[in-house]
């Protein structure tokens, strides 16, 4: 068997495969701005929505998600779900990529937005946004934060505030966009922040 032969050959088996995994240009995602709800703190950042980023699925894309993630420095990942109750976090933002399944996810607080996510989904999520999974079916996400931040979970309790508040707020902006690298969030959210 010629060797050289083969691999040409395998190598052209896997090209159709390849595109699971690559992107040919940059996304824009959809903005969704949620203001403080009293209870949620919300941002005056917007949720980032990236609609089917990509296609692979599975373990496969659960792989994919925390290359790319980890590429372009957010770390710190996990994989699991979305919590069925409305938290935030205060010490760092967060992206979602969603390699299985679907969900309704309220996003906002109690008075916000109630978006279908599915398979291909990514969310990048500023910190005090809340986010809650209201069901879906076979949902898979990965999880990280920019730079590795660690990350807390508020619920709204009473008692929370002012601290989670001062906590936001001192967080940077992010460097890079977990999907688009110096695409994307960066400049997104530079344009929201205060002059």
């Amino acid at each position: 068997m010629d060797r050289k032969k083969f691999i040409a050959g395998f190598s052209l088996l896997l090209l159709p495969g390849l595109k699971l995994f690559s992107r040919s240009k940059i996304m824009k995602p959809e903005e969704f701005i949620f203001k403080d709800d009293g209870v949620i703190p919300n941002s005056h950042l917007p949720l980032l929505i990236y609609k089917n980023a990509f296609n692979a699925r599975g373990t496969a894309g659960a792989a994919w998600l925390e290359k790319t993630f980890g590429d372009n420095n957010w770390t710190n990942s996990w994989r699991n779900g979305i919590y069925p109750f409305h938290h935030y976090h205060s010490t760092s933002h967060e992206v979602l990529g969603i390699y299985s399944g679907n969900a309704l996810v309220h996003l906002g607080g109690e008075n916000g937005k109630k978006i279908n996510i599915e398979a291909g989904d990514i969310i990048i999520i500023p910190a005090g946004v809340g986010h809650k999974n209201l069901g879906g079916s076979g949902l898979g996400v990965v999880g990280a934060y920019p730079d590795g931040r660690n990350w807390d979970v508020n619920t709204g309790k009473p008692g929370e505030r002012p601290g989670t508040d001062k906590t936001i707020a001192a967080l940077p902006v992010p460097s890079t966009d977990p999907l688009n690298g110096q695409n994307g969030l960066p400049g997104i959210w530079k344009s929201y922040s205060p002059k």
